[in-house]
């Protein structure tokens, strides 16, 4: 995993997107717009490296002998943890956080370092880098990519992260400065701009992006509908199986193997090497493959060890095996998506660093080629795509519709219906309301059904009636939006596959300025009040969006509410 800054800004009239190339230590890389997703801490928790930093001559030893903490592969701890595949196998194979660190405490850190590097470059490579910089510098947007399993919560902790690194304020109007894009909405984007086929955007054709990253393999298909404007095919998909699993396999094997060698406490750095050289220039298992970690006095023939070099079998024995798991997800989730997408899909296109592997593109190609699949590999720069795309995606915005990734809904409770099998069945649940009407628990009402293909401008409505003794209880109240992940068509109740509902996210509302009547309880003297509201949803963005809605002389009104995200703490 590694980072790209991406700067969008005006050198004469039309808008340039260039790429920052100058990092502090990264001088000998020339013209490089990435560098690794690193960070080491003192023992006081200060940030001591950075990026290329991180990586100079002479810092390994020097972190070792000042006892500095190293973070690296830290986003995916930000991941949705209820995801497919995404609970204590990742936790267990990614580093751990430095003590004392969040996730966002050690993200904002390093967007803050990006922020200064940006700041930096522009002021010194533009003619009039200094005045330029100082006339945008609080009117910067930011766009930020994440993987496309990610919901409202890793979304909020990203903000929270540019909030705490400066980026933008806590304000709405700061906030209204940054969005969020998925990494395969992006590498749509950057496709579009470099040499998609003509026959891949044909009107009607459906293609499938592969963003083949660090963490994560993201898989998104659709198609154009008319010039400049596509939408969503099918359900995105997002799976924990990047370059960096590779790595962690490779690791993996050499702890087993060399662990009656003297060489065992080279393992740390027989993996970085692997991961430099090994990993990246893979693309024949015939062939024998080495790697380079010593020098010409280490040797141990037991080991495969002659003149600093391990050798390893290409075959499936040792280095393809590294990447088998990665190589068939990425062609099952073609296939997956060919079969769900709502029209047919004609092409692929692999993007992302990993995809740069030519082992990766001839095993995928050879998979799927039979299949009637054309396979695709932009010429350009494949690392380049999701921050390239993601500026795309803020000045072009292509993709118009996207499709719902789960079902969404409210908890509520149902009118009994005593010619109703299920109500029937769960009369032991029954309660009688305030207004004497009787109900029934553990009912699911949908907003927005899965696999729904939604516009950015189409609105979903949740229509609610509160009813209370008690006029405070309902001029501030909040409500829940959930999803349900399970595979039944027509989810009704959360007492039938319960573990598949999991809160989205509460939306606090304020009714205090919506008018309140009292109304008489049947057959009693007594009063309740009642109001009746609709939260407007917006699920086709890239964020979901909630407004508050009623109805006053026969009129819509409307006010903002506030989305609150509860950190996911699960881990299973």
């Amino acid at each position: 995993m590694s980072a790209r800054l991406i700067a969008g800004y005006l050198t004469g009239v039309v808008p340039e997107i260039k790429g920052v190339t100058r990092f502090p230590a990264h001088e000998h890389i020339t013209g490089a717009s990435k560098i690794p997703t690193i960070i080491y801490y003192d023992r006081n928790g200060k940030v001591r490296a950075v990026g290329a930093e991180a990586m100079r001559e002479g810092i390994y030893e020097q972190a070792e002998d000042e006892e500095w903490v190293k973070a690296e592969w830290f986003k995916l701890h930000l991941r949705s943890k209820i995801a497919p595949g995404a609970g204590k196998q990742v936790t267990n194979d990614i580093p751990p956080l430095p003590p004392g660190k969040t996730v966002v405490d050690v993200f904002a850190d390093f967007l803050s370092y990006l922020y200064k590097c940006a700041t930096a470059y522009i002021k010194d490579t533009d003619v009039n880098g200094a005045a330029l910089w100082d006339s945008v510098e609080g009117q910067i947007d930011f766009v930020l990519s994440h993987p496309n399993g990610w919901e409202g919560t890793q979304q909020n902790e990203m903000r929270k992260a540019a909030i705490q690194a400066g980026l933008v304020p806590d304000t709405a109007i700061g906030h209204a400065r940054l969005s969020f894009v998925t990494e395969g909405e992006a590498s749509l984007h950057y496709a579009i701009q470099n040499g998609l086929p003509p026959a891949a955007t044909k009107t009607g054709n459906g293609v499938v992006i592969v963003d083949a990253g660090g963490g994560t393999i993201d898989v998104s298909s659709y198609r154009s509908i008319s010039k400049d404007t596509f939408e969503e095919v099918a359900v995105p998909q997002c799976h924990f199986n990047g370059s960096v699993f590779v790595t962690i396999y490779a690791q993996e094997f050499l702890l087993k193997f060399l662990e009656e060698s003297q060489f065992l406490l080279d393992l740390d750095h027989i993996v970085r090497c692997f991961d430099k050289t090994t990993k990246l220039r893979f693309r024949d298992e015939k062939e024998a493959q080495y790697i380079k970690f010593g020098s010409m006095r280490d040797n141990d023939v037991v080991y495969n060890i002659r003149y600093g070099q391990l050798k390893l079998n290409g075959a499936s024995s040792d280095v393809a095996l590294f990447f088998e798991k990665s190589i068939k997800c990425i062609v099952h989730a073609v296939i997956n998506q060919r079969a769900t997408a709502l029209r047919s899909i004609s092409h692929v296109v692999l993007v992302g660093g990993f995809s740069a592997s030519d082992w990766v593109y001839s095993k995928v190609n050879e998979a799927l080629t039979p299949l009637g699949l054309h396979i695709i590999r932009p010429d350009n720069h494949v690392n380049k795509a999701v921050s390239d795309g993601a500026i795309s995606f803020y000045l072009d915005h292509f993709v118009q519709s996207r499709i719902a990734k789960v079902t969404y809904g409210t908890l509520c409770r149902i009118l009994y219906d005593p010619f109703d099998p299920h109500h029937v069945a769960r009369k032991s649940m029954t309660l009688t309301t305030v207004s004497g009407e009787t109900r029934l628990d553990h009912g699911f009402s949908v907003i927005l059904p899965k696999n729904t293909q939604v516009s950015e401008t189409k609105e979903f409505r949740g229509t609610y009636s509160l009813k209370s003794e008690s006029k405070a209880q309902i001029q501030h109240v909040t409500d829940s939006i959930w999803c349900y992940r399970g595979t039944k068509p027509n989810p009704r109740w959360t007492d039938i596959d319960a573990d598949r509902y999991t809160k989205l996210c509460t939306i606090e509302i304020d009714l205090s300025h919506l008018p309140l009547s009292p109304i008489t309880k049947p057959g009693s003297t007594a009063v309740y009040y009642g109001v009746d509201y609709d939260i407007v949803l917006q699920f086709g963005l890239t964020e979901l969006k909630a407004q508050l809605a009623w109805d006053e002389n026969g009129i819509e009104k409307r006010s903002p509410t506030k989305i609150v995200y509860d950190p996911d703490t699960s881990d299973s």
